[in-house]
């Protein structure tokens, strides 16, 4: 898409120079990933907002903090980039795979209650392209259960389903901010939650169980002197080291300024797009429920014909001008590192069938991942939006 330095301004600038000018005063509680923490968590409506070193790092603590553990199941869906199933992995955990709906690409609410085993723990739901998954559902299901619910929202800043903002309606909420994303910081990520116990532990988590990081706060030497005491004990749990760098965080408040203008422009482009396909009965956008918010991530649709190789499509609309045209990613299952997974993650718990990666277990999902056409939403203004618009009708016009 050319140069995307139009993303950022002298705010991003400003709040960077802020951090270099403290000199770093202290490595173990940044104001600048308070600051950003404070303004996420209001900008979303949840009580806890923490940062994170990736959108992957999110996860893989969000996860753990709900309990996930050796044996355990996750369900999750296959149509998705593949930290979603690491993160489950790093758990020493089993990835369960439910289908998707072939009209939402989402993971299907109906295939994951039959997914369900006495060893499910929890469920990921990612929604994906900027469209939030069926949460009344799925938190209808977790609640008979009794599963924590992890949104991965790495793609979907804003969106909402029945007027409720993804990332607020399971336990926790995931966001990527690596570069690609609505908002980024070149990589990192943050957490929200409501629960209080539940931050303090994923704060935690965060920072190597440092006794005194809370979910407000990741402040671990509230006394310089008791903190320096050869007898004090720093560390109250088994944590990570995830944190966000201070200028990370920097860039990521500025970023967030601009959340709404961000989302908005992905929204223009992808309604150019699809007054680009038109009535085309062989290209089928991803389909958002009436009254839900798709934030755009990309647009997404279906190439659903025989009669155009997925190749030729590209290969055309990059020729009448088009940039980029992305593929969906293998189906998580499908991946070659799943021999790896098998043998030295998973062990002999890899060895028990539960970590099923046969071909025909999520037959939607198998179907349309070959099928699926990713056009960049990043455009800076209506000119650019209207000319990527452009070079899809002409190929549109050219297949038909």
């Amino acid at each position: 898409m050319g140069n995307l330095a139009w993303r950022f301004d002298e705010r991003e600038y400003a709040y960077i120079r802020e951090v270099l000018d403290s000199g770093f005063a202290s490595s173990t509680c940044g104001g600048m990933n308070t600051r950003l923490e404070e303004a996420f968590a209001q900008r979303m409506g949840s009580k806890f907002a923490i940062t994170f070193n990736s959108g992957t790092t999110t996860l893989h603590a969000a996860l753990w903090a709900l309990g996930v553990g050796y044996g355990d199941e996750v369900i999750l869906t296959p149509l998705t980039v593949i930290s979603c199933m690491n993160a489950v992995l790093y758990c020493n955990a089993v990835p369960v795979f439910a289908d998707v709906d072939p009209d939402t690409f989402l993971i299907d609410p109906a295939d994951l209650r039959r997914k369900i085993t006495p060893r499910t723990k929890a469920i990921m739901a990612v929604h994906l392209y900027g469209q939030v998954c069926d949460m009344t559902e799925i938190m209808k299901i977790a609640k008979e259960h009794h599963l924590g619910v992890v949104e991965d929202c790495a793609q979907c800043y804003l969106g909402t389903h029945r007027g409720r903002m993804g990332g607020t309606i399971g336990d926790v909420g995931s966001w990527s901010f690596e570069n690609s994303k609505h908002l980024t910081t070149g990589d990192g990520g943050i957490i929200t939650c409501n629960d209080e116990a539940l931050g303090d532990n994923l704060r935690r988590l965060n920072c190597q169980g440092f006794r005194n990081a809370t979910a407000k706060s990741g402040k671990i030497r509230v006394s310089k002197d008791l903190f320096q005491n050869p007898s004090y004990k720093r560390h109250s749990q088994f944590g990570f080291m995830y944190r966000l760098p201070e200028v990370a965080a920097a860039m990521g408040l500025a970023q967030l300024e601009k959340l709404d203008w961000f989302v908005s422009l992905r929204e223009q482009s992808a309604a150019h797009y699809a007054a680009a396909i038109g009535d085309c009965a062989w290209l089928r956008p991803q389909q958002t429920p009436a009254g839900d918010r798709n934030a755009y991530y990309t647009y997404a649709v279906r190439l659903a014909t025989d009669a155009i190789k997925w190749d030729d499509f590209r290969r055309k609309y990059i020729e009448f001008g088009g940039s980029s045209l992305y593929a969906a990613w293998s189906l998580c299952y499908n991946e070659d590192s799943v021999p790896d997974i098998r043998r030295r993650v998973l062990g002999p718990i890899g060895l028990d069938g539960r970590f099923n990666t046969d071909r025909g277990i999520c037959p939607n999902a198998e179907r349309i991942q070959p099928q699926l056409l990713q056009f960049t939403t990043n455009q800076k203004d209506e000119e650019e939006m209207k000319t990527e618009a452009e070079f899809l009708h002409q190929t549109v016009q050219y297949f038909t």
